[in-house]
């Protein structure tokens, strides 16, 4: 297929890295202008493809989560693989060869949250949580977890505003949208596109009630 920015990388369709778990089969990253998402969005330091070939496991992999129907804009990056063996906390950040085992330590997995959407040139740190429905401001430098259906930009990321009230959001959340199948959700899509809670709810509690 010809690279152009009206054409997507389906994740399911292309990640082969057993450290990088895909939801669903509608999460897609914008790769007209760069490689595929595995080479060019997710930095590991271990846990790629090369080291896992060519090198002993001296490290646990952090492992990146991703959810249904997330967007990642195009030359956006993920950062993975811990401290990348630069000990802050030593007086030297230096990766010497003898202390390179002692050097590392993990910053845990990263996690992005359904519906989420991260913007082009957007930098996530390592071991970051990205809340359902969270959108990531183009270029942003993301240093913290994410609450869901919140907008944060700049850098570090700041919160600019939420894209909803704190009672929307809540029963969003406990809506679990996106823990239904994807049938279901093809079903909503025309809820889903307009902001009508109340007859969003019932949508949802009818197929409660046709599923018992």
């Amino acid at each position: 297929m010809e690279k152009h920015w009206s054409n997507v990388e389906y994740l399911h369709q292309s990640v082969s890295n057993p450290n990088i778990i895909i939801k669903g089969t509608h999460s897609y990253y914008s790769n007209a202008y760069t490689e595929n998402f595995e080479d060019y969005v997710v930095r590991y330091l271990y846990g790629d493809k090369y080291s896992r070939e060519h090198f002993e496991e001296p490290f646990p992999y952090d492992k990146l989560y991703i959810g249904n129907y997330v967007c990642i804009g195009a030359e956006a990056v993920i950062l993975m693989g811990g401290n990348n063996t630069h000990r802050m906390d030593w007086f030297s950040c230096y990766p010497f060869t003898d202390k390179i085992i002692e050097s590392y330590q993990q910053r845990g997995d990263t996690i992005i949250g359904d519906g989420a959407w991260i913007g082009m040139r957007a930098l996530i740190m390592p071991g970051i949580k990205i809340g359902e429905g969270a959108v990531i401001a183009a270029g942003s430098v993301v240093t913290k977890d994410v609450e869901p259906y919140s907008i944060v930009g700049g850098n570090p990321a700041q919160l600019i505003k939420y894209r909803f009230d704190e009672n929307t959001i809540a029963e969003l959340l406990n809506l679990k949208i996106y823990s239904r199948s994807e049938q279901e959700i093809e079903g909503l899509i025309p809820l889903l596109c307009e902001n009508d809670l109340d007859t969003l709810k019932n949508a949802i509690y009818a197929l409660k009630h046709l599923n018992k």
